[in-house]
């Protein structure tokens, strides 16, 4: 596969999934193809095993009850995983953002 078709990504993640994984604010991944929800998702479980599950369901792949997808300042959570991210995420100017949502009550 040629290295063109990979691109480094910036995700950001809350800090309970920072603290599992045993990593900082922000994690940098290599994407192949097309970056979508779906695509960034699989390189985070696949370079980080400790996380699978705890972003999206194991058997539904959808995402957990309590995280939301930022990118670009726009709410990209109820977008379709295979939808495209934003150029600025492809290209790692900016970061896919990972959100503990805050419930109250």
């Amino acid at each position: 596969m040629s290295s063109k078709s990979s691109r480094a990504i910036r995700v950001a993640l809350p800090q309970h999934l920072r603290t599992l994984a045993h990593v900082g604010a922000e994690l940098q991944i290599e994407v192949e193809g097309l970056v979508t929800q779906r695509s960034v998702l699989d390189a985070i479980e696949a370079g980080y095993p400790m996380l699978r599950g705890t972003i999206r369901d194991h058997v539904t792949q959808q995402r957990r009850p309590f995280l939301r997808f930022f990118a670009c300042e726009e709410d990209l959570s109820h977008e379709s995983p295979d939808a495209p991210l934003p150029e600025s995420v492809a290209t790692g100017k900016e970061p896919f953002l990972i959100i503990g949502a805050i419930a109250g009550g």
